[in-house]
């Protein structure tokens, strides 16, 4: 299934939010359809056991366990089936069981997993199977009342996944597939998601050498090869150029601490699940950090504090770990490694609501550097969460204050926030109409409690202060992964691994490639002088699936005239140019941070 499906919300495709609408919900359609999958499957193969088949932003899946594989062959065999079954027992009926019913009811199919199921749904609920013809499930609905109304359907791809996501479990096969009530909304759901596959940051990672991931060093954590080493290291700079002017302050904490330490913070009674075991030392446990604030406690409490300090506003990419179970783990975007664009701010109760609306500007700012428009979220109390209420009512009206100030209008995200405070969560919507959860800033007054922190006042006595914690870029691999898709691996010019490659026409001509390079390479442009022997078509070719934002073909005239001919990425066409023009041109790509390349002519 395409990556959306599994890191990003959002467009329902091309075919938009505003894709047309049948008798019921598109997601009631489609919860129908994996039913009639399933039924057919059983059909075609006696004694497949089902687990679960829920509709999903995109579309559906069933995980089953067949008597045999699937292969993607078996996907028009099965939808030739459903259309059949579509016809023959068309109406579908909701029937109540009593639990002993159902469960003797499923364990005489031998359904064992949906036996299991049964134990999952709560005491007061009631237990209802949907059938049509004499194919039933364990569902609690809802779904259309018949299957052979108009609507069109397509079964997409295999995967794997262990039942209940548990990977000490059975490994079941998952169906993806996806419906539509018109024909138009699933051409145009289906022409997207070959745009999708097209901008898959793995597709790309792998065709233009940006990073790798190996089994030797386990699943969830990536290798930056030196191309995108040189994008992650320009959006470093601008970040850290960003929070310089902002009076941020770098620090550096270590990897590893005293398991004590996540004791104290909270994060080992409430994220205790994604901590890898602790590690003895000298026969004290200690644990690779999941989050850097605790070390951002530590240096605060380093020496007393005055309120003529505050606020401190300390930042650090720092690298942290996490288990995520190999099922979810994807490439750049689900990791277990990964570096964190974190900052801790030190405030005072008054001076809140103002640091709140600065880092509102910041995410702002950086966001719209790379195109992204976003929609903010406001998170509360979830039900796993420390301190009390009347702390969080705090919490949460600074946030809404911090927001007002900055002019950023707030969905409500009920129960979604960290556990020791509210937060505000933005979601980025990318150039395929896809959601990613990206930036957060949270507001804590419950670590500053936990940890003692205090800070000396006006009037000489000891005050707490509040903490804000905030990751704008998130992760600087979900961060990139995402970037990787949202240009289609075609990188803006400031950010290009390559920004340009100079082609000599001839090797008679390549001293003046090399003349040209070393000129921008002086001026710190990333410059591939392809001056090899190989045909130049063969060089051109190369330099267009690096996605390279300029061409620049030199040979006889252009070395007389001190010219060169630019040919922009994306098209055949070359404009002559004088190379000092072409240079001007670079020059202001590169400080304005264009998002696109401009469109040439002679006089340009």
């Amino acid at each position: 299934m395409d990556p959306a499906s599994q890191v990003a919300s959002g467009a329902e495709s091309a075919a938009g939010a505003d894709a047309s609408q049948g008798p019921f919900p598109l997601s009631t359609l489609r919860h129908s359809v994996s039913h009639l999958m399933a039924s057919a499957v059983e059909r075609l193969y006696p004694g497949t056991k089902f687990g679960f088949g829920p509709s999903i932003e995109h579309g559906f899946y069933y995980d089953m366990e067949l008597p045999e594989p699937l292969e993607e062959k078996d996907l028009k065999r099965i939808e030739k089936e459903m259309r059949r079954i579509a016809k023959q027992t068309p109406q579908m009926v909701c029937t109540e069981l009593s639990r002993d019913e159902a469960k003797a009811k499923l364990a005489a199919q031998d359904q064992t997993y949906k036996v299991e199921a049964v134990d999952l749904i709560p005491e007061d609920e009631t237990i209802t199977f949907w059938s049509h013809g004499d194919w039933a499930d364990l569902c609690e609905g809802p779904h259309v009342d018949r299957l052979d109304r108009e609507f069109h359907f397509k079964l997409l791809s295999l995967a794997g996944a262990y039942w209940r996501g548990d990977e000490k479990r059975p490994m079941l096969q998952r169906i993806y597939g996806t419906a539509f009530w018109t024909k138009e909304d699933l051409e145009a759901h289906l022409a997207w998601l070959e745009q999708v596959k097209l901008s898959d940051h793995r597709r790309i990672g792998t065709d233009q050498d940006l990073f790798s991931v190996h089994a030797e060093a386990g699943a969830g954590f990536v290798f930056w090869h030196p191309r995108l080493g040189v994008v992650r290291k320009e959006i470093e700079d601008f970040w850290w150029h960003e929070h310089r002017v902002r009076g941020y302050q770098p620090v550096y904490t270590p990897h590893v601490s005293r398991e004590d330490l996540f004791a104290v913070s909270g994060h080992l009674e409430n994220y205790g699940e994604m901590m890898y075991a602790p590690m003895d030392i000298e026969d004290i446990p200690y644990r690779v950090k999941p989050m850097n604030c605790p070390g951002h406690i530590l240096i605060y409490q380093n020496r007393g504090r005055s309120y003529r300090e505050l606020p401190l506003r300390w930042a650090e990419l720092g690298t942290v770990y996490r288990f995520e179970k190999s099922g979810v783990v994807h490439g750049m975007l689900r990791v277990r490694g990964f570096t964190q664009d974190d900052s801790h701010i030190f405030c005072t109760p008054d001076q809140l609501a103002d640091e709140i609306a600065g880092v509102l500007e910041l995410v702002r700012t950086i966001l719209d550097a790379f195109g992204f428009s976003f929609t903010a979220y406001l998170a509360t109390r979830p039900e796993k969460a420390i301190g009390e209420e009347d702390i969080w009512e705090r919490a949460i009206d600074a946030l809404q204050r911090g927001a007002q100030k900055a002019g950023i209008e707030l969905e409500l995200d009920e129960g979604g926030g960290a556990f020791y405070g509210p937060k505000i969560d933005f979601k980025v919507k990318d150039a395929m109409g896809r959601e990613w959860q990206q930036s957060t800033v949270q507001c804590d007054f419950n670590l500053p409690d936990r940890f003692d922190l205090t800070y000396t006042d006006t009037d000489g006595h000891k005050k707490r202060p509040i903490m804000v914690h905030r990751a704008i870029l998130g992760s600087f691999e979900r961060f990139v992964g995402v970037l990787i898709e949202h240009f289609s691996g075609k990188f803006p010019f400031w950010l290009a691994p390559d920004q340009v490659a100079v082609i000599p026409i001839r090797e008679d001509h390549a001293d003046y490639a090399r003349e040209l390079t070393a000129r921008m390479e002086r001026e710190g442009f990333r410059v591939n002088c392809m001056d090899d022997p190989s045909h130049m078509n063969k060089r051109i070719k190369h330099a267009q699936g690096d996605q390279t934002p300029f061409m620049l073909i030199v040979g006889e005239r252009e070395a007389a005239e001190g010219t060169c001919a630019v040919r922009p990425r994306g098209t055949r066409d070359q404009v002559d140019m004088p190379f000092e023009r072409f240079l001007d041109l670079a020059r202001d790509l590169r400080a304005s941070r264009a998002l696109e390349l401009p469109n040439l002519s002679p006089a340009t």
